[in-house]
């Protein structure tokens, strides 16, 4: 790692003295893009100016620990431990820097939740899920939208389609992807039996209209009239929208808002952010199944949390981390286990860069 942040240093010096060249400063272009570079090397030469600064400090006080005065030597020993603490903190923090970034992780979300085995429990389930992240993203301040939704009567969800928007909304909770698992005894059991259910979740990066572009001769576009929960209509005109991109076989239906521009145009975002994913999923199918699990694809098949209801327990199989705080993570607490999900998956790509 230090010959690594060596080499850095040395390119921070010479854009350094290029930036203080005047044929550089009178050329615009390259002036900005040598600027550009530089300060994208600030964020690793910041920590390692310090770590230098610690590795100096640590030989300083090691050649007091022969004072003759022990209570110096006491003093030189305390600091010392100050030092090897921080030097391994910045180590940790350099190394992290070192990992290649997700290109998404900065990107808005597409969130979708799913009721999967466990018929009505499953549905009731996928509405807890849906407010704990609701929840989340209120704690944090970002915006939530719902895109699409399939209810039932009893306040379950079939399906329900939304969009996140926020900073790092990706890096957060693309780790969020795959089956979540649910044991409790449900209200309609007489005999206490616990249950298990089952809810998908895929957390997709939002594609933007410059990211996937889409031919409306590629379109099957279908109207029909909005129905609610038992069959009620919710209008009386077809403004429901029902998009059919015919190359991939992707459909999405909205219903949600009154007008039918605006559920085409919700129900587009929806088709375009899944265009980029299976496009993404293809590619990294080629290159390397590690990396499609690390930066998180929605993959359904991994059963991936467990919400124990009894216990009042919540256990990520991943990282093998359980907190018996059920009901504060249901009401979006969830920073926790998302902060054990990054240091893991950061830990295992730190492995494979040898930093």
């Amino acid at each position: 790692m230090l010959e690594k942040l060596k080499e850095i240093e040395e390119r921070y010096q010479q854009l350094s003295d290029l930036l203080a060249d005047e044929k550089i400063l009178a050329d615009h272009t390259q002036y900005t893009a040598i600027a550009k570079e530089q300060a994208s090397l600030e964020e690793i030469m910041s920590p390692y100016r310090r770590l230098k600064q610690v590795f100096t400090d640590i030989a300083e006080h090691e050649t007091m620990l022969d004072d003759p005065d022990p209570e110096i030597r006491g003093l030189v020993k305390s600091e010392l431990e100050s030092l090897q603490a921080e030097r391994q903190s910045i180590e940790q923090q350099i190394r992290a820097l070192f990992i290649p970034k997700d290109p998404n992780d900065n990107r808005d979300v597409i969130l979708e939740i799913r009721a999967g085995t466990g018929g009505d429990e499953a549905a009731l389930f996928a509405a807890d899920l849906f407010r704990m992240y609701s929840r989340y993203v209120e704690m944090r301040r970002w915006v939530i939208e719902v895109l699409s939704i399939n209810e039932t009567g009893i306040g379950g969800i079939k399906e329900v389609i939304a969009g996140i928007k926020g900073k790092d909304a990706y890096a957060r909770l693309k780790y969020e992807s795959g089956v979540h698992r649910v044991q409790r005894v449900p209200a309609t059991e007489a005999s206490g039996r616990i249950h298990t259910s089952a809810v998908t979740v895929a957390v997709l990066p939002e594609a933007e209209e410059v990211d996937v572009s889409i031919d409306p001769n590629d379109l099957r576009i279908d109207t029909y009239r909005a129905s609610g929960a038992g069959g009620q209509h919710v209008n009386k005109t077809e403004s429901a929208i029902r998009i059919t991109h015919i190359p991939t076989g992707i459909v999405v239906s909205c219903q949600d808002e009154k007008s039918q521009h605006k559920n085409k145009a919700k129900a587009l975002r929806v088709i375009r952010t899944r265009i980029l994913q299976k496009r993404q999923e293809d590619q990294d199918r080629e290159i390397a199944s590690q990396r499609r699990s690390q930066v998180g694809t929605g993959d359904r098949s991994e059963r991936i949390r467990t919400y124990n209801y009894p216990q009042g327990r919540v256990t990520d199989h991943r990282v093998n981390l359980t907190l018996h705080r059920l009901p504060q993570i249901l009401e979006g607490d969830i920073d926790e286990i998302i902060d054990g999900l990054t240091t893991h998956y950061q830990a295992e790509a730190l492995k494979k860069t040898g930093s």
